[in-house]
């Protein structure tokens, strides 16, 4: 039998909240500001694991401006 690894395409705001360490309000306050971006199913919104690397990217990226400026 062999076994396989099923990875999620989608993450909950909570599961990015986890991630990067942050509160679960600060997570929902950077989804709806449009800063991480998300999809809204039904009532709940989902994210993207690319798209939370891209956040990610983005903050690093304006850290080096602001430390080489």
């Amino acid at each position: 039998m062999t076994s396989v690894t099923i990875q999620r395409k989608w993450h909950t705001t909570a599961e990015v909240a986890e991630m990067l360490g942050f509160s679960l309000s600060k997570t929902k306050t950077l989804v709806l500001t449009g800063e991480i971006r998300s999809v809204k199913i039904g009532r709940n919104r989902r994210i993207l694991p690319d798209w939370v690397d891209e956040y990610v990217n983005r903050c690093a990226s304006e850290a080096v401006e602001r430390w080489s400026a």
